[in-house]
């Protein structure tokens, strides 16, 4: 344990949360992927199909940690397992969030053309993210990483006048 303590560089045993957490959410995208395999998934299939999806998500992420550990300035290790779990919830939520606001609106697959309605859904959504994403990120004790993100993502999209 002290091994892993050191690399992430875990100081209190309460940051242990964001790696157990990453964990079980990876455990649980696992399972869900795996279930989209059988028709009706029993224990037996599913258990090694779902340890196997496991596996290829912890090297993918290990992978992407280690491309981004220089990019995103972050004072411990570990804070990047944090930022993931932000980025997670957010891009849930917004979807959560934009598909009942524009089913109140009204709009709908079967009164609009589908390809105007992706487009809709897409551009509410993406409001939302950037609401959420801040958000979270302040709940999460990474409000100044996902600031700074979000001024560089407002300024790709040309919108650098309202942040500046």
């Amino acid at each position: 344990m002290e091994k892993f303590k050191t690399k992430w560089e875990i100081q209190r045993n309460w940051q242990l949360i964001f790696p157990l957490f990453g964990v079980i959410a990876l455990l649980y995208s696992s399972y869900k992927l795996a279930n989209l395999f059988f028709e009706s998934p029993t224990l037996l299939y599913i258990t090694p199909v779902t340890l196997v999806i496991f596996y290829a998500l912890i090297k993918l992420t290990l992978w992407i940690f280690k491309k981004l550990e220089h990019k995103w300035v972050v004072t411990y290790k570990w804070e990047m397992i944090r930022i993931f779990i932000v980025f997670a919830i957010t891009g849930s939520s917004s979807v959560f969030v934009g598909r009942p606001l524009i089913a109140w609106a009204g709009i709908t697959k079967e009164n609009l053309n589908p390809a105007l309605y992706w487009v809709l859904f897409i551009i509410i959504g993406l409001i939302f993210y950037q609401i959420l994403l801040v958000t979270f990120g302040w709940l999460l004790g990474q409000f100044q990483f996902f600031w700074e993100f979000e001024k560089k993502m407002l300024r790709r999209f040309g919108l650098g006048k309202f942040v500046d």
